[in-house]
């Protein structure tokens, strides 16, 4: 029985900083005159492919009261607490999380009463009663919706939320799932020179975003859910990981990662590719998760794919970073109003820790 993805909707945090503005107060916290850090941190921002990225924080507004990580009046560098973060992190994700749920099921064309399950995405901040008791209340939802978390995953999160979907829509034909991410990354900054802080600053962002899926036949453009595929990179276990500190959750981000991804990703394609019968010179397009520019450079090089490929992924990376989990719907909407003939093929693609990579296929209706 064929599954769709009926609709997707995106939402940024209203505020967002100019990639060169936060080096510059990357260059004043941390490197603090120190020029072999100053570099470090010129090369690594002038060289992200990021113009802007938004975020929940407003610290570094003019005008603003001290915050938790900045406070202007004395031009002091906080380092707040992983409760501190987390209580901005619980006081936005209430707001948005219902916000971008709402968008997403009313634009739809399903009614809140046709949703059967909802899948609610993130691993910046924890809460409880949770999102995805928010967004039961804010849309007015039945209490028997069935309801699930999926937390602390990392930036392939949305494809096993979309794998389960799907199963809900295979057992039951009636069945509307709604999925809902959001990541407030840069809650979680670090003041320190370390390299994986460094790298990690100057590519994560926030934002959320929505997807809504069923069996229902569609009424108007959608994208079918054909297969989905998973595969771990041999020995990257220790390139990318993600723990809770007590100053913030903590990544470990090996500038190796992007080698190991180029190495590994034709043949962790081959799966899925054998799963619907297809080549890969059969896909159409390509959905490729922006981690960082050159992590898209060496999907780029070990698939042998055009340029042009993953413009689509160069533009959600230029404009709002990487936002972890939410951003593979900001890429499938940058593709979708591109233009995306029926019938043409789709290929999404997926890293996170372990190193895992996640794939999926999807063909237009």
């Amino acid at each position: 029985m064929p599954v769709y993805l009926h609709h997707i909707e995106t939402l940024l945090p209203p505020t967002s900083y100019p990639q060169e503005e936060i080096a510059a107060t990357l260059k004043r916290s941390v490197a603090k005159g120190d020029r072999r850090t100053e570099k470090i941190i010129h090369h690594l921002y002038a060289h992200s492919a990021i113009e802007r990225r938004s975020s929940v924080v407003r610290d570094f507004l003019p005008d603003t009261q001290p915050g938790i990580f900045y406070d202007r009046a004395t031009d002091t560098f906080l380092c707040p607490s992983t409760g501190a973060r987390n209580a901005l992190y619980t006081e936005a994700a209430r707001t948005m999380f219902p916000t971008i749920a709402a968008s997403a099921l009313a634009a739809s064309g399903f009614a809140p009463e046709q949703l059967t399950h909802l899948i609610t995405v993130s691993c910046t901040g924890f809460f409880q009663p949770g999102p995805d008791f928010a967004i039961l209340k804010a849309l007015g939802l039945s209490a028997d919706v069935e309801r699930y978390h999926l937390g602390f995953m990392g930036c392939y999160a949305a494809f096993p939320a979309l794998r389960m979907a799907k199963a809900f829509c295979e057992a039951n034909p009636e069945a509307v799932v709604l999925v809902v991410c959001l990541e407030l990354c840069s809650l979680h900054v670090q003041w320190t020179a370390g390299m994986d802080d460094l790298l990690a600053g100057s590519v994560f962002a926030d934002g959320a975003s929505a997807a809504v899926v069923s069996a229902h036949p569609p009424h108007g453009p959608a994208l079918r859910l054909d297969a989905f595929s998973s595969a771990i990179a041999p020995a990257g276990d220790s390139d990318m990981a993600w723990t809770i500190g007590d100053v913030g959750f903590q990544m470990q981000l090996s500038s190796y990662v992007p080698e190991i991804i180029q190495t590994n990703v034709k043949e962790a394609l081959q799966p899925i590719l054998e799963k619907v019968q297809l080549t890969q010179e059969q896909v159409t397009h390509w959905a490729v998760h922006p981690g960082g520019r050159a992590i898209l450079d060496r999907v780029e090089r070990g698939l042998d794919l055009p340029e042009s490929a993953l413009a689509a992924s160069r533009k959600v990376l230029r404009d709002c970073g990487n936002m972890s989990s939410a951003t593979l719907f900001f890429v499938l909407k940058e593709l979708g109003s591109r233009g995306i003939a029926p019938q043409e093929t789709l290929l999404a693609m997926a890293f996170g820790p372990g190193l895992t990579i996640e794939t999926a296929l999807l063909t237009a209706l």
